[in-house]
């Protein structure tokens, strides 16, 4: 096994909410270093099962060696589908830790972080499919990269931006993280200040090259399709836009939280929340590991 990825955030707490039976069936849609999955199986019995979903190669050697163990390289988009494949119509708990990985933003030819200038802005989770953020900087319109910055960064100066890119690709089309940090130089001033706007735009693009609001929602719908009754959902955020996602679907079973009524006036939905309030690292946690300082977790039971 390679070494771990990240400490797992919250993992007492998430593996906790799963509500895990000895013969379960269980699903961790974003394997990565495999510390979850770990956590899982210690608490499954002999005849309990955990599937693992993860469509990142690197993924590959953190595979457990456990004959109740299935590794799935997917995305997660494709979690139904899947789980249909190997013959199980229900499980009893998913879990889903949305964030980027450590290894990820330490591995300089990812291209998931602005400290290294001379990595490519490749950005993919799956380096075999899709576009890269060097492809979306040389190709999209200058509205269309306007929209990214501002939707998935939340970047006030996303219209500056993206003109000021759309004129530099001209003459050096961008290849290196280092000739997107030149073209930010004026809009990201110094200190932390420059620090939080590099991370919201690099966010931006990865959220854009890697389509996660859009799989973050089919996988949010696929899970409420294939969990028991009573089975739990468990869902650890990183950002205000995914976060938002996750709590309207789990109030009100979509994603713009508007609840329905039956024909008595009674509210209908699908979920439960075991956790009314966000759940958040302890102060303890985000010392030893500060990767889980922005972390939020939510817990739902499909009723």
């Amino acid at each position: 096994m390679t070494e771990i990825y990240h400490t797992p955030a919250l993992i007492h707490e998430s593996v906790d909410g799963m509500n895990i039976r000895a013969d379960g069936i269980c699903v961790d849609v974003t394997f990565g270093g495999g510390g979850h999955s770990r956590e899982i199986l210690y608490r499954l019995g002999k005849n309990g099962r955990l599937y693992a979903f993860d469509q990142d190669e690197d993924a590959i050697g953190n595979i457990q060696q456990d004959s109740r163990f299935t590794f799935i390289r997917s995305n997660f988009r494709f979690l139904k589908n899947f789980i249909k494949y190997h013959g199980v119509d229900e499980v009893d708990a998913i879990l889903a830790d949305l964030g980027v990985s450590s290894h990820h933003f330490d591995t300089e030819e990812r291209g998931f972080s602005f400290r290294f200038e001379n990595s490519d802005l490749d950005m993919r989770m799956n380096r075999k499919s899709g576009k890269t953020a060097a492809q979306i900087l040389n190709t999209y319109t200058e509205e269309q990269l306007a929209d990214v910055f501002y939707l998935y960064g939340e970047l006030k100066q996303s219209r500056r931006m993206a003109s000021a890119i759309v004129k530099t690709r001209k003459d050096r089309p961008y290849k290196k993280a280092g000739d997107l940090l030149k073209t930010l130089d004026p809009f990201a001033g110094k200190g932390e200040r420059e620090k939080k706007i590099l991370a919201q735009v690099f966010q931006s693009l990865r959220i854009e090259v890697n389509e996660e609001m859009e799989t973050l929602k089919e996988m949010l719908e696929q899970a409420l399709d294939i969990l028991k009754p009573g089975g739990r959902l468990v869902v650890i955020t990183y950002h205000s836009l995914e976060d938002r996602l996750v709590k309207n679907f789990f109030k009100s079973g979509n994603f713009e939280g508007k609840i329905e009524k039956d024909f008595f006036g009674n509210f209908e939905t699908p979920f439960k929340l075991i956790n009314n309030k966000v759940i958040v690292p302890s102060s303890e946690e985000k010392e030893r590991n500060p990767r889980s300082r922005s972390a939020k977790l939510r817990i739902a039971e499909k009723i």
